[in-house]
């Protein structure tokens, strides 16, 4: 029997138990929207591609499940392309399945095709960022291709694909035992762990040494091990720094949680990891900025420090550091092997000396006084480090945040405790402006018991104020704060304070300080909106918006102000050579 590419594809995904689709229609894809229309899978539609694939993005950190994208050829698909890199770049698993030219039409340029340089090379623009792009050129080869694109987003370390499918394939049909067959293929790909000797030679080395530290990153909450996490630490007794990606491995008051480590960390993190005689990396690819530019003696001093090093890519194993033992494994099965090796080995578990817990309890009072004057200032426009006291307060210790870029994402790491893994979404390795917004429709829709809060500046959040047509249309009760300095306000800081300038940071109108009214707007799209008119009313905004249980938008002036750094990053010395400046304040 014979059936429809485009109705075996979503029965296909059906059978996958995949319950959400984001994207956006065109001409190449509406055969595939039309056996939706009959479907269990929910079609989340959008107003801008790089909505779907960021939405895709939270719902799959949300959901700890691959996401599924449909695209457009052409723009649709480019447009698409900053979500799905970003994806790549912080190891989501996503299937994007794109539409494009009729496969008889290659060569002839037909309607919106990119081939100045090749015919039929759409795929090629994912190239770069994906883990594979595959252009369909058969019928009878897409079942196999969609299981193989599947199998290899979600396997090793997990990550987005393409699917590019000529329309007319769509619109093709293939006999069902091509699909049929695909049922007898497992779902899931055993992941490998650790063999009891490496363990135990790891174990015996944390053991052993004198001040052992944890260095957590972003596979960890992508491998859902943070309990294995947490039960190996509480049994060997090692203190825990984390990446960005990696903050909320543990909860900000276990009592060996240290915090975030690098150009925006603090001098106590980073010298607990520089110090350290062992360092046991779990799931991070010691990036840039959490290592302050891999300057030595800064965040980390290895190989004076030994390293130990898991992770499920074997090409992040010494990428940057020289490592003493290191493994491939997926981190949720070696934590497993290494708690029951410790368990056989020292069953009592490891008794250490208490001061450290005595030091991060009192560093934590420290911070958090040395911010105090700003968490309480009445200043209005406010201040950041009130803004985010305040949200903490009213949130629950289960919420799900979801972070843009500038002070709700660095000051968010180093200031703002998250209570509950894998409770914040944040754009890491490509750090972009206009994730948090959409990330946050995702997760809200993958977690709908839960309260889903967007941090995210003016400048993020005009990159794609369309998220809110889709809130409205789904009935997705996010909550935005707008966190508004009228600024691209971290560049601008970086700016003024190398060049004494902020020239095309600064949003302006006839030279005055100029910024669209962002809950008008929201009021505008059907979504209640809250214009904050004092400090003293923020808290109570914020507590309004999350019991109304609808989408809100609150648009809350902030002060420009630089989250306060004690780590290194070398594009301050690439600025200006031989000297200590870094961000400042904008008047």
């Amino acid at each position: 029997m014979k059936k429809l590419i485009s109705t075996q594809l979503v029965n296909y995904l059906e059978d996958r138990n995949v319950d959400h689709i984001f994207g956006l229609c065109g001409h190449t894809n509406i055969a595939v929207l039309s056996e939706l229309d009959k479907s269990s899978i929910k079609f989340i539609n959008v107003r801008h591609e790089q909505i779907a694939s960021h939405a895709a993005d939270g719902y799959a950190r949300a959901k700890k499940d691959t996401a599924v994208v449909l695209s457009h050829l052409g723009p649709g698909l480019t447009n698409a392309a900053t979500g799905v890199a970003n994806a790549a770049l912080d190891s989501i698993p996503m299937v994007v399945i794109a539409g494009d030219v009729p496969s008889h039409y290659y060569g002839k340029h037909p309607h919106q095709e990119v081939n100045l340089h090749a015919d039929g090379a759409q795929f090629e623009i994912y190239r770069p960022f994906v883990k594979r792009a595959w252009r369909v050129d058969r019928p009878d080869l897409f079942p196999e291709i969609l299981q193989k694109a599947f199998q290899l987003a979600e396997s090793g370390r997990p990550g987005p694909v393409l699917v590019s499918v000529p329309m007319d394939i769509f619109s093709k049909e293939v006999d069902t035992s091509l699909f049929e067959k695909l049922k007898h293929h497992t779902r899931v790909i055993d992941k490998p762990s650790l063999d009891e000797e490496t363990a135990e030679r790891m174990v015996h080395a944390l053991a052993d040494a004198k001040r052992p530290v944890i260095y957590a990153g972003g596979g960890v909450v992508l491998a859902d091990a943070t309990e294995e996490l947490q039960t190996f630490v509480d049994h060997m007794n090692i203190p825990v720094a984390h990446s960005l990606m990696g903050k909320g491995v543990l909860p900000d008051d276990h009592p060996l949680t240290l915090g975030m480590t690098g150009f925006w960390g603090t001098k106590f993190i980073n010298d607990q990891t520089k110090n350290a005689d062992y360092l046991f990396g779990l799931g991070t690819s010691f990036k840039e900025a959490d290592s302050s530019s891999w300057y030595p003696g800064v965040t980390f001093d290895i190989p004076a420090t030994k390293l130990i090093q898991i992770d499920i890519d074997p090409n992040e194993i010494g990428r940057n550091y020289p490592v003493e033992i290191g493994a491939t494994a997926d981190l949720k099965r070696a934590l497993i092997a290494l708690i029951r090796v410790a368990k056989r080995l020292y069953p009592n578990g490891i008794d250490r000396n208490e001061k450290l817990k005595e030091d991060i309890q009192t560093y934590r009072k420290e911070l958090r006084s040395s911010i105090s004057e700003n968490m309480n200032s009445d200043a209005f426009p406010m201040k950041p480090e009130r803004i985010l006291a305040d949200v903490r307060e009213v949130l629950p210790r289960d919420a799900y945040i979801t972070t843009d870029v500038g002070w709700n994402k660095n000051g968010v790491g180093q200031q703002f405790p998250i209570y509950t893994p894998g409770s914040i979404l944040t754009p890491g390795g490509y750090a972009t402006m206009g994730f948090g917004s959409s990330a946050a429709l995702g997760a809200k829709l993958a977690q709908p018991e839960k309260t889903v809060v967007s941090l995210i500046g003016d400048g993020g959040f005009g990159q794609n104020p369309a998220v809110l047509a889709t809130a409205v249309e789904e009935n997705i009760p996010v909550v935005w704060i707008v966190m508004n300095n009228s600024a691209y306000g971290t560049i601008a800081g970086l700016e003024m304070a190398h060049y004494d300038t902020t020239y095309g940071t600064l949003f302006k109108k006839g030279g005055e300080t100029y910024t669209p009214n962002f809950a008008a707007i929201a009021e505008g799209f059907g979504v209640k909106g809250i214009k904050v008119q004092s400090a003293e009313e923020f808290k109570g905004a914020v507590k309004e918006a999350i019991d109304a249980n609808e989408p809100v938008v609150i648009d809350v002036a902030m002060r420009n102000e630089p989250v306060p750094t004690d780590g290194q990053w070398n594009i301050n010395d690439i600025y200006s050579p031989n000297s200590t400046k870094s961000h400042v304040s904008i008047p």
